[in-house]
């Protein structure tokens, strides 16, 4: 009881990251090209390494830019719920080419230079070190977007603010983020910031002892990082591919909110669950009381879901069911935890 069709979310909302994405795809795309003549130039394996990590981030921004344009496909019969999931199946093919591509290159590349031992070119490698130090200029720029981004995501006009404003931990509101193009680009830049620092690092070594150890070793560090970096991607996506659970916060606003009428006696259940970035599921199940009549529970359920889309304005979808707390903890699905409070 209670719904509507979403429109795919605020326009607003459905851009969070977009600029991210667009700045780090131009610049990944030009500094492929320099770190390749670099690499040729200077026979660098390390920069080798790097110039295919540039292109396989440039590859990875163009799916993700492809996955947001999908992800704002309406609502059909094939996908009655839209197609917001599609941009967390994007961000885990990134985390999937980053890991098979980038790394696998990187390692390879390294391990082959070890080998044959090549690597090393006389004289200092002016045109790698140039290279690297431009390079860090767009990286540190493409990821000071990708945290701005950050910043106005945390800050919330999509979440139910907290009345004791304690900010909480970086790490947790990095990991509680539910658009993947923002942290996704975040996690490729400082990773490709870090791969920077250890090519440079690997070719003023190679440049300084005359090892071309150095340059391979650091070939093979950039891949173990991206090989790394990987890992935390696919595993934050996998979580909001099989559904993740929408900010706590939300749900006990949601709870609050319903308590505040006398005619419901208690709140059996509070689910809510992503979509999309901006496309949460609200599935209630709350007890009225026997002597309410039809029209005033109608003018309840209405009322509430009005509030609670004001509250909470990324709630595209809200199914109200009217129930008596015995009968739905008899019905419950044996094994799950009911998430509720009673009023």
């Amino acid at each position: 009881m209670g719904s509507r069709q979403p429109t795919s979310g605020d326009d607003g909302n459905q851009q969070e990251g977009r600029a991210a994405v667009l700045a780090a795809l131009a610049g990944n795309a030009g500094i492929a090209v320099t770190k390749f003549i670099a690499a040729a130039l200077s026979g660098s394996s390390a920069m080798l390494a790097e110039g295919f990590h540039s292109v396989v981030d440039t590859g990875n921004q163009a799916c993700l830019l492809y996955g947001m344009r999908r992800a704002k496909k309406p609502a059909d019969e094939t996908h009655p719920f839209g197609y917001g999931q599609e941009i967390y199946f994007w961000a885990f093919v990134v985390a999937v080419l980053l890991f098979s591509l980038g790394a696998g290159f990187s390692i390879y590349e390294g391990i082959r230079a070890i080998l044959h031992g090549e690597g090393h070119n006389e004289g200092f490698p002016i045109t790698a070190v140039v290279v690297l130090l431009i390079a860090a200029v767009f990286e540190g720029y493409s990821c000071s977007v990708a945290f701005r981004e950050f910043e106005a995501a945390r800050d919330g006009k999509s979440l139910i603010s907290d009345a004791r404003n304690r900010p909480r931990k970086l790490w947790t509101e990095f990991r509680g983020l539910k658009n993947p193009s923002i942290f996704v680009v975040m996690c490729e830049d400082t990773a490709a910031l870090a791969g920077i620092v250890i090519a440079l690092l690997g070719v003023l070594l190679t440049w300084i002892t005359g090892a071309a150890i150095f340059d391979a070793a650091a070939s093979i560090l950039i891949g173990i990082l991206l090989a790394a970096t990987a890992a935390i991607l696919a595993f934050e996506v996998k979580e909001l591919l099989i559904g993740e659970a929408a900010d706590p916060k939300i749900k006990q606003n949601v709870r609050e909110i319903l308590h505040g009428y006398e005619e419901i006696i208690a709140v059996n259940e509070v689910r809510a669950m992503h979509l999309g970035p901006s496309d949460i599921l609200l599935a209630l199940s709350v007890d009225f009381r026997d002597d309410v009549l039809a029209g005033r529970l109608e003018e309840v359920v209405s009322e509430a879901e009005r509030r609670i889309r004001e509250a909470a304005p990324d709630v595209q979808r809200v199914f109200l069911e009217v129930q008596d707390r015995n009968d739905h903890e008899d019905l419950a699905v044996p094994g799950e935890t009911s998430v509720g409070t009673p009023a």
